[in-house]
């Protein structure tokens, strides 16, 4: 488990993902997908970053803690699952690991949680 962090921590600090377009959502769609129930939106910022505001609805998965906690992220192919950080490379690196574990019908959001917060979208405070 803790493998899976410091993989993920050396593909942010060498910004070395293989995470490809195809893997992005654009900020408006992931948005659209979030407020109808499409997609399960998962917020990988550190508990401090959460302070600023989430999405509401998001769940809040620390990227410290995802070693741990993989369980709270769905594996089925029905409802995709969407990243979000705070601009976008934790959640590439994130991506292209839990792609090696096998997960499916994942991607990560275009821009993050600072373009979300700049285009004045709603925040809410996060819920302990």
């Amino acid at each position: 488990m803790q493998k899976l962090l410091l993989l993920i921590v050396m593909a942010v600090l060498t910004a070395c993902s293989s995470a490809s377009d195809v893997d992005k959502v654009s900020l408006e769609q992931a948005r659209t997908d979030h407020e109808a129930g499409k997609i399960t939106l998962i917020d990988i910022r550190e508990s401090p970053e959460h302070r600023t505001g989430v999405a509401q609805g998001a769940v809040l998965l620390p990227m410290s803690e995802l070693s741990r906690k993989l369980n709270l992220i769905p594996q089925t192919t029905d409802k995709p699952v969407l990243l979000i950080c705070n601009t976008q490379n934790r959640s590439k690196a994130t991506l292209t690991e839990l792609k090696k574990r096998g997960y499916q019908n994942i991607r990560y959001v275009e821009g993050g949680m600072s373009q979300w917060a700049a285009k004045g979208w709603p925040l809410v405070a996060p819920q302990p």
